[in-house]
């Protein structure tokens, strides 16, 4: 594995991660001054980065009260900066959730709330319904997690099921005007599906959440089935008068992040190509999807001539099978690509760009023609980590995982594939 080939696709992941950077892209959607109060609330992994850049660029009064996963927190002087866990909710969500809550509560229509919202606000902001406790919420958490359903299908469930998401938070705050600004990290980038859409209502229906549960097989624990075969499960609908004073403005996703990673590969002199920023499936379904077109490259020169390198994103999934390992969709996705590129000539990264994979500390891993052998050698049979779910493992095993940091912001899977012209 050729050190400049690994630099390069470093300095790809962290163009990526430039063109979502909290600062860079809140400073273009600065709203006006209102005549009332400025509060601020948030949730998701980079959403104490975004509150630090968004005091750093407001140049009036302003308070607040964000939620973000533990070892996330960045310091702010106005806006209070909670942590939570994540995945799995706990009682310390709960407790955001309610100062989230709390702080949009009796305000008036001179009031401006910003809403600063990006992924993984869902499992932060948990708030359970009436008759339900967190550890229903937590329950239904786990099955959603180990179901394999795309986000879009969980988050859909979610906000049925949940005092604050599908738009709740910002009908709490009526009358004040409401401004979300989302980085999104959902393929197709719905802000209503980022965070299951604290501020934003979804045109997803209780009918529908329902037909989902069934159309993906979803195992939803008793207690959570039944509140999903009531009335009192519906999620406001998008049409209601307390969201009338409500704007939404998606200000960095996964697409514009892949364009900043093609042009900073072509500023080196390797043509980039985009196959999709919204990539969905089985994690080692879709890696072998692009192992199939990588050796298509490198054998035949088609559909892309090298020098090249091939880029995607989106969010795959891991439908867990027995107790699992250790490692995240994206290190699974490699896991599942080294396999099939087995003595092929080439590099591939695949990373978070929240820069954590799973709940190790990776974002991701490096992978090459050779890493299927050298697991072997370090006594790691792939198939059966891969069997096992412990990508994490078997990468790290042979030193190949990729391990950034928290980035501060969140735009979803980033992959590329460096294949050279002497392949």
């Amino acid at each position: 594995m050729r050190s400049d080939d690994k630099a390069f696709l470093t300095d790809l992941f962290r163009a990526a991660v430039q063109a979502a950077d909290p600062e860079t892209v809140l400073r273009a959607h600065l709203p006006e001054r209102p005549k009332g109060r400025v509060v601020v609330i948030g949730a998701g992994k980079g959403a104490a980065q975004m509150a630090a850049a968004f005091e750093r660029l407001w140049d009036g009064p302003l308070d607040g009260v964000i939620v973000t996963r533990y070892g996330y927190a960045t310091p702010c002087e106005r806006i209070r900066v909670l942590e939570a866990a994540h995945p799995v909710p706990d009682q310390a969500g709960l407790d955001a959730g309610r100062a989230l809550l709390q702080a949009v509560s009796d305000l008036t229509e001179d009031d401006l709330v910003v809403a600063l919202i990006c992924g993984g606000g869902s499992a932060l902001l948990p708030a359970p319904p009436e008759g339900l406790t967190l550890e229903d919420e937590q329950a239904l958490n786990t099955a959603l997690l180990r179901s394999g359903a795309p986000i879009g299908v969980m988050n859909a469930i979610r906000k049925h099921v949940s005092r604050i998401k599908g738009g709740r938070l910002a009908a709490a705050a009526h009358p004040a005007r409401v401004l979300s600004l989302v980085i999104s990290d959902v393929p197709g980038d719905n802000p209503a599906e980022v965070a299951s859409g604290p501020t934003v209502p979804s045109g997803v229906t209780l009918e529908e959440a329902r037909q989902l549960v069934s159309a993906y097989g979803i195992d939803l624990p008793p207690r959570i089935a039944a509140h999903l075969d009531s009335e009192a499960a519906r999620a406001p609908d998008p049409g209601d008068a307390v969201f009338a004073r409500a704007e939404t403005r998606v200000i960095a996703s996964a697409a514009l992040s892949l364009e900043a990673a093609a042009q900073a590969a072509e500023a080196q002199g390797v043509p980039a190509v985009i196959l999709s920023d919204a990539i969905e499936g089985e994690a080692r379904d879709i890696g072998l999807m692009h192992a199939a077109l990588a050796r298509e490259v490198v054998a035949r020169n088609r559909p892309f001539s090298k020098p090249v390198v091939i880029l995607s994103g989106g969010e795959t999934t891991v439908t867990i099978r027995g107790d699992g390992g250790r490692g995240g969709r994206n290190t699974e996705f490699l896991l599942s690509f080294a396999r099939a590129v087995d003595g092929v000539d080439l590099l591939a990264l695949a990373a978070d760009t929240d820069g954590i994979d799973g709940s190790e500390d990776n974002a991701g891993a490096f992978a090459d023609g050779g890493t299927a052998a050298r697991m072997r050698k370090a006594r790691v049979d792939p198939a059966e980590a891969l069997s096992r779910h412990d990508a994490w493992g078997a990468f790290d095993a042979v030193g190949d995982l990729f391990v950034p940091g928290p980035t501060g912001t969140n735009v979803n899977d980033f992959r590329a594939i460096l294949i050279r012209d002497q392949a």
